[in-house]
């Protein structure tokens, strides 16, 4: 059930009480969801609450004491709206869609810095891959997260552990089309690529794996022992020897764990944070049968609210993102949820057995507890250091360039080719001072100019810039784009969210930055987009109109962070560009030609030898072979001559209507079969 409360004045509620009263009393007191909105109809917070009107009221209480933050959101409140559902672990769990939907300002909301990794099984495969990623979703809800890990290191070591003991598959994409590589001669990969194993078989083994991130150790060798005695008895020696060595694997990764407890009976989670003004850094310790077996870390704003909110936001998220069998009969939580029974009632509800939240005081859950807070203000203690490194580089970077606000949003652009040829060009993102990967785009220059053995760095760079603010210049033209001075707080925080830069820097001299300034003059962006650019050679930092670098030390804090995010745009375009030139070098011309698959490349290929021999062979020559017909046949005539007579082209279609073909000379540099067969040197080659 749902009901929307619809204001006829855009008043905050605090200001019309009897207003106010009114919807307090709409709320019923069942399990749900709430939202408040403000003015602009903008969601401000979104919660939940086992008695809906109980909790919507606790707001405007005189006596409440809020902190300022929530006080005020609730100056702001224009509107209430709420959702009834039957039980709390249902509202919990709308709850948690509707944030992740809305990403309203005022919730504890986790920092999506890409700061530790998650592993992937995309179990949406019908051959699943395992990789590391910094970008948590990817779009389909059957592939799973598990993470997000704290020791990148020991991450990968164990990645590359199990990689060992296992085979699977080793690559996103086949290396050959038509046999396995060597991963599958040395045992490494079950050969996926030709499919010699089932896509039921594979999961099979896929499943050994995840056990392994679920931390369900003790449960993967049980199973791996019952299957080597099962080999053994049936006299299947080589199996059950394979699966003796998967064994040892296994505990070669046991082995390395480093905290262990008297009670194996029961699993359980140690969660705790250390916090400063700006910065919560939670860590999340996985015991399974009284070892360490994983280390999570979580970031937050300290700001967004209480240790104990923040503690339940992080504990919300992370387990409706795993799956049941992976919560743990018990969890420590350093300081008293403020719902403790309704996470505790959707955890129970979704393991199907009875979980346990507790506060421990004494003795060894409370010391466990303190192992957890130690590592946690390390994690505080890192997070300080860069953020004060960061936000010093930020304001040095503000005087030189006579900003009036800190550059938070710091786009760089750079072009990457080899004389003109798979000319691209990339764009990073800096937001706070840290590369935010998520806002990475590559561009494909599409400047009909720009081609092999025709570079125009000049033009590249303009074509990029005006892809990129067009859709900024039709928000200015239609007055929806908002500057800073007009913005109020709320709508700040939302500007600095979007994906409009503070500052743009662009790799190259005054060349480049003059190319950039003509365009955002055209599309009247000028005012509202500042950009300097970074000349390679000395490190000189341009502003437009200026002939003269600006006078800067290389040492210096803001200095450095331009020549980080213009490293940063250089390394992205470079991989980009071999990507592409990759791709094109691999790639056969004859994949172009319409009609002509794989099986008829090989025929061609078998009778002609290379390529430039099909390019100087006649529709006639190329008919006669296996499977080419004479219509084919003209077509891959006319490919490789594009700039054939249009009364030449009409020709041969004259002898599918029965008409004599024209006489067309033979190049005398086309050799018969028996020569082209002993040709020395292909240009094009065999692809």
């Amino acid at each position: 059930m749902e009901t929307r409360v619809v204001s006829a004045k855009a008043l905050p509620l605090v200001q019309d009480p009897q207003r106010l009263e009114t919807r307090l009393k709409e709320i019923p007191p069942e399990p749900g969801v709430y939202y408040m909105r403000d003015a602009t109809d903008q969601v401000l917070y979104i919660g939940k609450s086992k008695k809906l009107r109980s909790r919507v009221r606790s707001y405007f209480r005189d006596d409440h004491h809020h902190s300022p933050r929530i006080a005020m959101m609730v100056r702001q409140i224009v509107d209430i709206e709420f959702i009834v559902t039957d039980t709390e672990a249902e509202a919990l769990a709308l709850e948690a869609n509707l944030i992740k939907q809305h990403q309203p300002h005022y919730n504890v909301l986790l920092k999506d810095d890409k700061k530790y990794p998650w592993l992937c099984i995309t179990w949406s495969e019908s051959y699943p891959r395992i990789f590391i990623t910094r970008k948590r979703h990817s779009g389909k809800k059957a592939d799973r997260f598990y993470g997000p890990y704290v020791d990148v290191g020991l991450l990968r070591q164990t990645l590359n552990l199990v990689k060992r003991i296992f085979p699977l598959r080793q690559r996103p994409q086949p290396l050959f089309k038509d046999r396995p590589c060597l991963n599958y001669d040395i045992g490494r990969c079950p050969g996926v690529c030709q499919q010699l194993i089932t896509s039921e078989e594979y999961h099979k083994i896929v499943r050994k794996v995840a056990m392994v991130f679920q931390g369900r150790i003790d449960e993967l060798e049980q199973i791996l022992t019952q299957q080597m005695e099962r080999a053994a008895e049936e006299l299947r020696f080589e199996a059950a020897a394979h699966i003796r060595d998967q064994l040892a694997g296994i505990k070669t990764l046991a082995a390395g764990q480093k905290v262990a407890l008297a009670d194996d009976t029961i699993s359980r989670d140690a969660i705790a944070l250390m916090a400063d003004e700006h910065h919560a850094c939670i860590q999340l310790f996985q015991m399974r049968a009284g070892r360490l077996v994983g280390r999570l870390g979580f970031v937050a704003d300290a700001q967004s609210g209480t240790p104990g909110e923040i503690l339940q936001r992080v504990l919300e998220e992370h387990y409706q993102n795993v799956d049941p069998i992976e919560i743990p009969t018990e969890i420590l939580v350093q300081h008293e949820l403020p719902e403790n029974d309704l996470l505790k009632d959707f955890l129970s509800t979704t393991k199907g057995r009875k979980v346990a939240i507790v506060h421990p005081q004494r003795q060894t859950k409370a010391e466990l507890l303190d192992m957890v807070e130690r590592n946690a203000g390390y994690e505080l203690a890192r997070t300080q250091r860069f953020a004060d490194r960061n936000n010093q580089a930020m304001q040095d970077l503000a005087e030189i360039l006579d900003l009036p606000e800190l550059p938070r949003r710091v786009e760089g652009y750079d072009i990457s080719h080899i004389q003109g040829s798979d000319a691209v060009a990339s764009q990073v993102v800096f937001i706070d001072g840290l590369p935010a990967k998520q806002h990475y785009r590559h561009y494909k220059i599409k400047n009909p100019t720009v081609r092999t053995g025709h570079s125009d760095d000049f033009a590249s760079m303009a074509e990029v810039i005006g892809r990129r603010f067009r859709k900024f210049a039709a928000q200015k033209a239609k007055g929806q784009l908002l500057r800073a001075s007009e913005a109020s707080v709320l709508e700040r925080h939302v500007k600095a969210t979007a994906d409009f830069p503070d500052l743009i820097m662009i790799d190259g001299g005054k060349g480049q930055l003059s190319a950039v300034v003509a365009v955002l003059r055209d599309l009247n962006l000028l005012d509202e987009v500042r950009v300097v650019s970074l000349a390679k050679q000395r490190e000189e930092i341009f502003l437009p109109g200026e002939s003269i670098p600006l006078a800067t030390e290389a040492d210096q804090p803001g200095v450095q962070l331009l020549r980080r995010l213009r490293d940063e745009a250089h390394r992205f375009a470079v991989s980009f560009h071999r990507q592409k030139r990759t791709e094109r070098m691999r790639r056969s011309r004859l994949d172009d030609i319409p009609g002509l698959g794989y099986h008829r490349q090989k025929q061609l290929l078998a009778a002609f030898r290379s390529i430039d021999y099909i390019r100087e062979a006649s529709p006639e020559q190329i008919a006669t072979v296996p499977g080419i017909g004479p219509r084919l046949a003209q077509q891959i005539y006319y490919y490789f001559h594009p700039n054939l007579d249009p009364a030449e082209r009409l020709a041969p279609d004259a002898e599918l209507n029965g008409a004599a073909p024209p006489a067309i000379e033979q190049s005398s540099a086309l050799p018969q079969a028996e020569n082209a067969l002993s040709a020395p040197n292909y240009p094009d080659g065999l692809p």
